[in-house]
């Protein structure tokens, strides 16, 4: 966490604009935030983590984000202003209590955060989930700064409790890792201990007739929203002419730099709520103007809804936008797009020579190594993924979401299905009942815990037949080293009972259950095979934690960590170490196979993959601290 979130109010530091939906949740008196980590959402946890051992709220990593977001509206249910935030695939996983949650409504401030992923940097998906506030009902606010991500936030804590409805606030990556100077406020006492109490005693009961009832509340609730909150957050920035443009989120920055660009001073209208969208605004806003262009990220989620509000109040408007191709569905927007839309729609040419910029840029970017993702040196993932495909050969490899995800790529190919939380486990049901074929699924421990269990059940209950190989790192590495419930630590560093992974698995019935170092090869693989011939569901646990936790802990302990060497002398040029083993430490010379001391971790796993006996310590380099190994 950058200490500068709990900076005096006044203050304005730089923050990431996670960093600063973290302060504004702070600001607003926060008593409870709950989430399952998830890029481009992480850092808020991260940040309040941190803040929460300093000023006494609770945070915590759930199991999931439905449970993160049962936490939060079960606080707020009590009283207390809380907040759950996911990525967006996650708001997936969290929908089945949201959807619902919109009619029973809420007492105390209940904020949730969805951080979207345009161009799916960390992503499998481009989902665009303004869709779900307008399937929910939610009330959604889009920030187009950190600044106004900081008071949006701040702002829908009073709201929500305002109209007894969650607000949903919808950041983008762009958002969420913008760094930028943020002024702060006033931190607002917190509440403390609530009281669960019922406004009334259906209120929380969602069946039948009672559901029905509720339904028709949201829908008046989200009217009165739409008519009083349109002039707070829809703003026209001024300009003339028959040409305007509608915008909101990010897409407000790059048209603002676009047409400063090109020096065209149109109207533009910011829509800062986004559901429910204010109309009546919109309408104002469109008369007069003979084009519209919508700017807007993926979906045409805007453009669609605004061709609609243009029929009834000026049906001679022409709306612009990716209908025509002017801007693309997919990936993220930038200023070369926002001007090339407005060249076309304008006439005027581009005042941006962007090939020539292109062109200038080349000999920086052929500077560049172009890398694909790897796993670190010293992963134990490597490890298990070269036991795995020595041990199962030609099976159907069902992988899952984590660092192992990359075991996809070559040497190992262990990934035919890379889809969703926890979806390895249940494609296995479905592929072990429909074919004959070997079956392997690769779920990591945070994962396990997160969305896998339900799909194992089911496997052992009608007596399916696959492999499911745990790969426990003992931590959730991919989105920075968060605790889950398989670890004796919670976010805020106290102590709490740590899930064993195989008491779980036998509790739920699986017979067939081993625990392997994947750095033993020869134990691994047996474990492997030995669990292919079972006649039903086989788990085998592959554990070693996260080489990163091991190396920060040997540093901790003033451990020498001693690279190694290959022996020229000894080395064929055979390449097999890196056509099977494939660690980023190894160098291909075109003459022999070297290590890279500055990138090898010491762990050693890579001896026995050498057939010539040619890795060994390296003797006489210098160590992680510059001292000599072997001194």
């Amino acid at each position: 966490m950058s200490k500068a979130v709990l900076s005096p109010p006044g203050s304005i530091v730089p923050l990431l604009g996670n960093e600063a939906i973290a302060r504004g949740a702070i600001e607003a008196g926060l008593d409870v935030a709950a989430a399952y980590p998830g890029t481009p959402s992480t850092e808020i946890g991260e940040t309040l983590a941190e803040a929460a051992r300093e000023l006494g709220f609770h945070f915590e990593w759930a199991t999931n984000e439905k449970v993160a977001s049962e936490v939060a509206i079960g606080a707020a249910w009590s009283g207390l202003r809380a907040m759950c935030f996911m990525k967006h695939v996650g708001v997936n996983v969290a929908a089945d209590a949201l959807f619902t949650l919109t009619y029973a409504g809420t007492i105390g401030g209940l904020v949730v955060v969805s951080a979207d992923d345009p161009h799916a940097h960390s992503s499998q998906n481009e989902q665009d989930n303004r869709h779900y506030a307008v399937a929910m009902g939610l009330p959604m606010l889009e920030p187009s700064t950190p600044q106004e991500a900081k008071d949006l936030v701040y702002r829908a804590f009073d709201l929500s409790e305002r109209y007894a409805l969650p607000f949903l606030v919808r950041s983008t990556t762009r958002i969420s890792h913008t760094r930028a100077p943020v002024r702060l406020g006033e931190i607002r006492e917190r509440r403390g201990k609530g009281k669960f109490k019922p406004p009334e005693p259906d209120r929380y009961v969602q069946v039948g007739a009672i559901a029905r009832k509720h339904h028709r509340e949201l829908l008046e609730k989200l009217s009165r929203i739409e008519r009083e909150l349109a002039s707070e957050f829809a703003e026209v920035r001024g300009g003339s002419g028959e040409l305007g443009i509608i915008t909101s989120g990010v897409a407000y920055t790059y048209v603002l730099e676009a047409a400063r660009a090109m020096g065209l001073d149109v109207p533009i209208l910011k829509l800062t709520m986004t559901n429910p969208l204010p109309a009546e605004s919109i309408g104002e806003f469109l008369r007069g103007l003979k084009r519209v262009l919508i700017v807007e990220e993926l979906d045409p989620y805007l453009e669609e809804r605004v061709k609609a509000i243009a029929k009834d109040t000026a049906p001679d408007v022409e709306i612009l936008g990716k209908a025509q191709g002017l801007l693309p569905r997919v990936g993220e927007l930038n200023i070369k797009l926002v001007v090339g839309a407005l060249s076309k729609v304008t006439g005027k040419p581009s005042p941006i020579d962007f090939g020539a910029l292109e062109e200038r840029a080349k000999p920086a970017l052929e500077l560049a190594v172009n890398r694909p993702p790897v796993m670190c040196p010293a992963c134990p993932h490597r490890a298990s993924g070269y036991a795995i495909r020595r041990a199962a050969g030609s099976a159907v490899y069902l992988n899952d979401i984590g660092c192992y995800a990359l075991l996809f790529q070559r040497p190992f190919n262990l990934g035919d299905v890379t889809h969703a939380m926890g979806s390895g486990v249940g494609f296995a049901n479905g592929i072990s009942l429909a074919t004959d074929q070997k079956t392997v699924a690769l779920i990591g421990d945070s994962t396990f815990f997160h969305a896998g269990i339900p799909a194992l059940i089911n496997a052992v209950h009608h007596n399916r037949k696959f492999l499911l190989v745990v790969l426990d790192n003992r931590i959730t590495a991919m989105t920075g080293h968060q605790p889950h419930p398989g670890v004796p630590v919670s976010a805020m560093g106290e102590e709490v009972p740590a899930l064993d992974i195989e008491k779980v698995v036998r509790g739920l019935g699986v017979e067939h259950v081993q625990i392997v170092d994947p750095f033993d090869f020869k134990a691994a693989e047996n474990a492997v095979r030995e669990a292919m011939k079972h006649d039903g569901v086989s788990v085998v646990i592959m554990r070693r934690e996260c080489a990163l936790l091991t190396v920060r802990r040997l540093r901790r302990e003033g451990v020498k960590i001693v690279p190694y060497r290959v022996d020229p002398d000894k080395c064929t040029y055979c390449r097999v170490c890196i056509n099977t083993y494939a660690c980023p430490a190894f160098v291909d010379t075109g003459k022999v196979v070297e290590i890279d001391p500055t990138v090898c971790f010491g762990c050693g796993s890579c001896v026995d993959v050498c057939p010539y006996g040619a890795i060994e310590p390296m003797e006489g380099s210098l160590d992680w601290r510059g001292e000599k190994i072997g001194v």
